[in-house]
């Protein structure tokens, strides 16, 4: 059982979510289309000193969060260089990732987006056949 201190409150989801614009900080999928409810994501993990506060925390699509679990680092496929994967707290998205020209596949633009879309599989098919859809009704990009 979780320590009191690692519990997140409601309050604290809540403000999690608004802060991300209810958005898969890693993946970019809505939440409200999502098949899955979203969750907490701590960036850096508590396995590894991670804090259950804000500035730790990131609204995640199940999808994103059970491939990142406790990473922090990854395999650039590019340098072949092991790199941190992206901070959303301290990095801004679109630094490090774009979208391909039909917005359905995330590019990585850095060693650390190149690595996060490796290790999350920012492109998984589900995901891909989401943002498909949400382009033909004009849902997608995000802002």
């Amino acid at each position: 059982m979780p320590f009191e201190s690692d519990r997140v409150s409601a309050a604290m989801r809540r403000t999690v979510a608004s802060r991300a614009k209810n958005l898969c900080e890693y993946c970019r999928c809505p939440e409200e289309f999502s098949p899955d409810s979203f969750t907490i994501e701590h960036i850096k993990p508590r396995q590894a000193g991670g804090e259950t506060i804000a500035e730790n925390l990131a609204w995640s699509c199940y999808g994103c969060k059970g491939r990142k679990h406790t990473k922090t680092s990854h395999c650039d496929p590019e340098t072949k260089l092991e790199v941190a994967l992206f901070h959303p707290r301290q990095q801004l998205w679109s630094e490090h990732f774009s979208w391909n020209d039909d917005f359905t596949q995330v590019i990585g633009k850095t060693s650390c987006g190149r690595a996060t879309v490796s290790a999350l599989q920012l492109n998984r098919v589900g995901v891909v056949n989401l943002r498909r859809l949400l382009t033909s009704a004009g849902l997608h990009p995000p802002p």
